[in-house]
């Protein structure tokens, strides 16, 4: 059986990339390491290791939940994760419009802007009727 730390470590970077992995660790302290021991063995390496769901429709799940709770520092690295699982800007505009629907209007509204400052810092291409 893979340990689950080594499993959410190759997740978290296929993911995330290798940069921001690298700048998570280096940040860590004596403090944040027990939390970050968490995320890397319970979220990453049990959750995002399952293959009941694609990494495509899990980042759809996290864009949604992280929206509704207007996590906003974490919502651009995920729209970056997004895209690194294969999600379109079109795609992601739906998730954020359909999440609009049932998380509330201000939510969907922050999230759109963060996501459209996020995936024009990637030079993704821009969504439909996107000027």
């Amino acid at each position: 059986m893979t340990d689950p730390h080594e499993a959410g470590m190759a997740v978290r970077r296929e993911v995330l990339g290798d940069e921001h992995v690298d700048r998570a660790v280096a940040r860590t302290t004596e403090f944040t390491a027990p939390f970050q021991d968490y995320i890397t063995r319970a979220v990453w390496g049990s959750l995002w290791t399952r293959s009941e769901l694609d990494r495509k429709t899990r980042s759809c799940i996290t864009l949604a939940a992280l929206t509704a709770l207007q996590c906003h520092d974490e919502l651009a690295m995920h729209v970056r994760a997004a895209v690194r699982n294969g999600l379109t800007a079109d795609e992601i505009g739906e998730v954020l419009l359909h999440t609009g629907a049932y998380a509330g209007v201000p939510a969907a509204n922050t999230a759109f802007a963060i996501a459209q400052r996020t995936l024009a810092e990637l030079g993704e291409p821009k969504a439909k009727g996107d000027g």
